[in-house]
């Protein structure tokens, strides 16, 4: 565990960061998901402790015997499992059990949210460990499903529990965080605001160094763990993102086909950071395709959606 100075996550700093980094739109996480729990499901809520953590659990199930299809899903930065109740809402809708986790971290006496809220080799696993051992859960038959830093957490999992799932998603991960954060930008405010980003994770991490800190993001960007993901491998991403670029999932396809290892990419035509919870039309063809990957390498094959116009659309 990383020793040094326990600083609180600072709300006006996140909000500020999530503003100019990402579009003005404010997300909608139900766009293309139910507003209110269907009918036909079943939904409940937990917390547990594993270790430093606290974790939450939203769970969603059809009605009706188990066990079944499972998807572990996480929320992008910033966001808990209140905002993800509409999807899981609707994998249930699907046939599957949908699990949203969200993490805080023991710190200074109090659980708190955190950049850097996995800091264990053991937190990783912690979620996915626990949903396996519930008996409506097909352990045979489970997928992993993550948005932006969900995403990366879902690869980062893959890469160590690969035995246990049959496939992951990840919706516009960043997945080297210390090219993300170094990287050249020509546009002055931007990289004033990467800048303020990287300040931010730093106090965040607790390193008592420089040199600590770029270990932190090493360890923290799914690039560097490809190795051992052996699963088939969704990347999602719009090619109009500017939070975290197309390039950051071309990146990741590369490297997981350099390894011979089972990888697609989405590109997204028009589809900016978070799009899916932004632009309905962008939403919907990547949901669609979604639904019918999972249930592909859940259960059997699936045919592939018909693609967007090449100029895509932004509602």
């Amino acid at each position: 565990m990383v020793k040094g100075r326990n600083k609180k996550a600072n709300p006006g700093l996140l909000a500020i960061i999530a503003v100019l980094v990402t579009a003005c739109q404010l997300p909608n996480h139900h766009l293309i998901h139910p507003e209110t729990l269907p009918g036909t499901v079943l939904q409940w809520d937990e917390d547990i402790i594993r270790g430093d953590l606290k974790i939450h659990l939203a769970w969603a199930r059809p009605q009706g015997q188990g066990p079944f299809r499972t998807v572990l899903v996480h929320p992008h930065g910033g966001k808990t499992t209140e905002e993800l109740k509409g999807v899981i809402w609707d994998l249930a809708s699907q046939g599957y059990l949908a699990v949203a986790a969200d993490y805080k971290r023991m710190l200074d006496g109090k659980y708190r949210r955190n950049a850097f809220v996995w800091r264990d080799e053991e937190d990783v696993t912690y979620a996915l460990d626990y949903v396996l051992e519930n008996p409506q859960v097909d352990r045979s038959r489970v997928a992993l499903l993550g948005f932006s830093q969900g995403g990366m957490f879902s690869l980062l999992i893959a890469a160590q529990a690969d035995h246990e799932i049959n496939g992951v998603v990840a919706y516009y991960p960043v997945s080297d965080l210390d090219y993300w954060v170094a990287k050249e930008r020509r546009n002055i405010i931007e990289r004033m605001v990467f800048k303020l980003i990287r300040w931010h994770f730093y106090r965040q991490s607790d390193a008592a160094s420089e040199e600590e800190f770029v270990r932190m993001l090493y360890y923290a960007s799914p690039i560097n763990h490809v190795d051992t993901i052996q699963v088939p491998v969704l990347l999602v991403h719009g090619d109009a993102d500017t939070s975290a670029d197309l390039e950051e999932s071309e990146r990741l396809q590369q490297r997981l086909t350099a390894l011979h290892k089972p990888v697609e990419l989405l590109v997204v035509p028009g589809g900016v950071h978070i799009f899916n919870f932004r632009q309905t039309e962008q939403a919907r063809f990547a949901w669609n395709y979604t639904l019918q990957w999972l249930d592909k390498v859940t259960s059997g094959s699936a045919d592939r959606p018909r693609p967007l116009p090449k100029n895509g659309s932004n509602e």
